[in-house]
């Protein structure tokens, strides 16, 4: 087992084993998925029928918000969705709601399913505050949850599921590090921005990148000028690197943890006249802006975290529990340290990828994530058939 950052990653055992339990000297052998056996035609989801039927209550969904990422409603939502259903949940059988950014109505939230019936939650906690309230609320009422994309710091979840992390951060600086080369930046200049304090992952993230570069940083081959508090706002985001600029022209490149708070600190170089492959920026989560951005040569690439894949995990881990089934060793590839409980978490961990303009076409037009139809509008024409995006 090796461990990297708080994150615990184990070898993936066997896909082909099924996980058992023992009721009233009866045998039933429950359906088994992997870690890796997902894909995005959610084909693996049908085989499990046969949990659906068993469980008993409801599951309910609560993604947090609709500003830190729009993946949440443009990704997560439909295709936990699609997960349940393919799996065969009726519409009653789930819910799949947002909080809309407020710890109040999340929590609200969690109490109105567990009273409607919730034999399972599926929480992205908006923070840990509100996430370990609503694991509290929910072990009191024999509730398991399951902390979906984000970790809550001294919860009590039975599981968590997310992309590998630190790895995400890794890839982010060493994207950066690789744009900064192809662009020809002499004397890089930093700014290195970063997510909520308040999100576990944007800690992560930081561990990930601030690894990467500390050892140009230590050698002066790169300069750190400037790291503001942080942020999931994009409209807070360029406010902190327009800041930072005006108090450090010589800023030439900056890591920014997402695609959203990236965007509208490239619109605001743009107005400054800054032209493509100049100024490097780095982004995460595939979007649609994003991959424009980085088409067009203003933005070095992205990580992309096919959510399809984790939607059907999380859905599957969800199953297992509403059936009183274990989960196989084959899905929960991992384990994930609460740095404030000190304990560690069953987790299942994904594998992200760094994409630049030559793999878009492979990767998120491919899976279907952003079509090449929404990418390649009139501005960006030139641009896909530069890299055969069609």
């Amino acid at each position: 087992m090796m461990v990297v950052g708080g994150l615990m990653v184990a070898a993936c055992g066997s896909s082909s084993s099924s996980s058992t339990t023992t009721t009233s000297g009866t045998t039933t052998t429950a359906p088994s998925v992997s870690a890796t056996s997902f894909t995005t035609n959610f084909s693996e989801m049908s085989k499990l029928t046969s949990l659906a039927s068993a469980g008993k209550g409801s599951v309910a969904v609560i993604l947090p918000d609709t500003v830190s990422s729009a993946r949440y409603t443009e990704f997560d939502a439909p295709y936990l969705t699609k997960a349940f259903q393919t799996a065969g949940l009726t519409s009653s059988q789930f819910s799949v709601q947002n909080a809309q950014g407020s710890d109040t109505t999340q929590l609200t939230d969690a109490q109105s399913a567990i009273s409607a019936g919730a034999s399972v939650l599926v929480v992205a906690p908006l923070d840990s505050g509100v996430g370990a309230q609503i694991e509290s609320y929910a072990k009191s009422h024999g509730v398991p949850v399951i902390d979906y994309d984000r970790l809550t710091l001294g919860g009590t979840r039975q599981y968590y599921i997310s992309f590998n992390n630190v790895n995400v951060g890794t890839l982010i600086g060493k994207g950066l590090v690789s744009c900064v080369a192809t662009w020809k930046v002499a004397k890089p200049q930093l700014a290195v921005m970063v997510g909520s304090p308040t999100d576990n992952n944007a800690t992560l993230f930081a561990q990930g990148y601030d690894a990467v570069l500390a050892p140009l940083f230590s050698s002066g081959a790169y300069v750190k000028v400037v790291s503001p508090a942080g942020t999931w706002d994009p409209p807070t985001a360029e406010t902190e690197f327009q800041q930072a600029l005006t108090a450090h022209p010589s800023i030439n490149a900056a890591v920014v943890p997402n695609d959203e708070n990236a965007a509208p600190i490239i619109t605001y170089l743009k107005t400054l006249g800054t032209p493509a492959n100049k100024f490097p920026i780095t982004g995460q989560d595939a979007t649609l802006i994003g991959i424009q951005n980085i088409i067009s040569g203003y933005q070095c690439g992205t990580v992309y975290k096919p959510i399809a894949l984790e939607a059907q995990a999380a859905a599957a881990l969800a199953l297992y529990l509403r059936a009183g089934k274990a989960a196989p060793a084959a899905l929960v590839n991992g384990s994930t340290t609460d740095t404030t409980t000190h304990t560690a978490v069953k987790s299942v961990l994904l594998t992200p990828e760094w994409v630049t303009p030559n793999l878009v076409e492979s990767t998120v037009v491919k899976d279907g994530t952003v079509p090449a139809s929404q990418i390649c509008t009139s501005a960006y024409t030139a641009d896909c058939t530069k890299y055969g995006i069609s």
